[in-house]
């Protein structure tokens, strides 16, 4: 259902690449709260997913582009804005990938070209786009700039390996980058921390069907969706939260408040039930 949110609004969404993306979701649901977009990956990408399809059915023209380079971002912005009749009211930073987890190279192993890799396309790629964005004076006055973290930028989890501090750095950029716009231009920068989502990019990390399953015994509310995500950010994009700005907004069911759930200490308990037992079958516990 509509609520036409963003009518008349303009955006960029960076990173859809199939209907299992973020990205991909909070560009059907811009379109259908009244926003106008583009939207833009790299070529690869493009070829690789299926962008053209959601290109088609959103009337959102698509933009080739490499998030890390310069070059590349000023013709996104340049043409979206040509494309859109205006200045960007949002954009959405959802883009990450980790060599080193790829090659399952792990945390006491890292590939450090590759490290530089993971930092560049999912950390400093978001400070390239604002820092472009800000010197071509691509936005409006209050627009709103977001980017998708997760909770292993603020506590460690088995497997998320260099992606973990390519999230620090991220939320650190929306901090820093935030103020500076926030003063100058009264545009806020924001990170949402999502539930861990089966996306094309999540699914390559070590674990990640365990991880999704813990999260949601952990979390009061459960999993936040993908789909939930894109509703979140509507928000985050809408008039609606003028005020918000170089926050990181947990958006995981409670899962970032938790310390240990009764679902989860339950199927815990099961796991030495067979093992650790005296002779009257009572659990032992060490």
């Amino acid at each position: 259902m509509s609520n036409n949110l963003l009518k008349g609004k303009r955006g960029i969404v960076f990173g859809a690449l199939n209907d299992m993306s973020i990205a991909w979701k909070v560009a059907e649901r811009a379109v259908e709260e009244g926003a106008s977009i583009t939207l833009t990956n790299t070529e690869l990408a493009i070829r690789m997913g299926t962008i053209d399809e959601l290109s088609k059915k959103l009337n959102a023209e698509v933009i080739p582009a490499d998030a890390t380079s310069v070059e590349d971002l000023e013709k996104v912005f340049a043409k979206s804005q040509e494309i859109l009749g205006g200045k960007i009211d949002f954009v959405l930073h959802s883009i990450g990938m980790s060599p080193n987890v790829r090659k399952k190279r792990t945390y006491d192993d890292l590939d450090y070209d590759l490290l530089s890799k993971t930092l560049d396309i999912s950390a400093v790629s978001f400070h390239k786009m604002i820092q472009v964005a800000k010197k071509m004076d691509a936005i409006s006055e209050g627009g709103s700039i977001l980017a998708l973290s997760y909770v292993a930028a603020q506590r460690t989890l088995f497997g998320y390996n260099d992606m973990a501090d390519a999230k620090a750095m991220l939320e650190s950029i929306a901090r820093s980058f935030g103020y500076i716009y926030g003063r100058e231009k009264g545009v806020r920068i924001n990170t949402i921390s999502q539930s861990p989502t089966m996306t094309t990019a999540g699914s390559g990390i070590k674990g990640f069907d365990g991880l999704v399953d813990f999260s949601n015994r952990m979390s009061p509310l459960g999993n936040a969706s993908a789909s939930e995500c894109a509703d979140y950010c509507i928000v985050m994009f809408s008039d609606l939260t003028k005020k918000v700005t170089m926050q990181n907004l947990f958006h995981d069911g409670g899962f970032s408040s938790m310390g240990m759930s009764l679902r989860a200490m339950t199927q815990y308990n099961k796991s030495f039930e067979n093992d650790f037992k005296d002779e009257n079958g009572n659990i032992i516990y060490g």
